[in-house]
């Protein structure tokens, strides 16, 4: 009976340090997964910042964790093909800034490579006579302030 317990335990154990092992493995570095906060902000590099004009060729809404909706778009430019993340679809809703394909549009922002596709991550969209602050110049996302929801 009581090697039974100990045999039970030392399960337990085993099985606990596992779960946590891959909970830990699964988060990535700096505990942060997910493109959220954090790691568009640790991404977005002042020192490679660029403007780019070009015509909308796709709107994506890729959904993140806790229903969170993010907008990326497809820039035609005259260079390339450019792959752009603006931030929450929500935030650029309250702030009555929608962006359609077909549209021209000029983006300043941060020019990465994410797992090797050059990516812009923005920081102002412009559109007509209208513009749109997602980040300050360090790219601190102004979402970040709360109450966007």
């Amino acid at each position: 009976m009581k090697r039974a317990i100990t045999c039970g335990a030392m399960i337990l154990i085993f099985l606990a340090t596992s779960v946590s092992a891959s909970l830990l493995s699964a988060q990535g570095r700096n505990g942060c997964r997910s493109r959220g906060r954090a790691e568009g902000q640790r991404m977005y590099n002042p020192s490679t910042e660029a403007v780019v004009r070009g015509t909308v060729q796709e709107v994506q809404v890729l959904n993140g964790r806790r229903g969170w909706g993010g907008t990326h778009v497809v820039l035609k430019t005259d260079q390339e093909n450019l792959t752009v993340h603006l931030g929450p679809s929500g935030f650029l809703a309250n702030n009555n800034f929608a962006i359609a394909k077909g549209e021209v549009i000029e983006i300043t922002g941060s020019r990465i490579s994410d797992n090797g596709v050059e990516t812009l991550i923005a920081r102002e969209v412009r559109k007509g006579d209208r513009m749109l602050t997602l980040r300050n110049a360090q790219g601190i996302p102004l979402w970040s302030r709360g109450n966007w929801r």
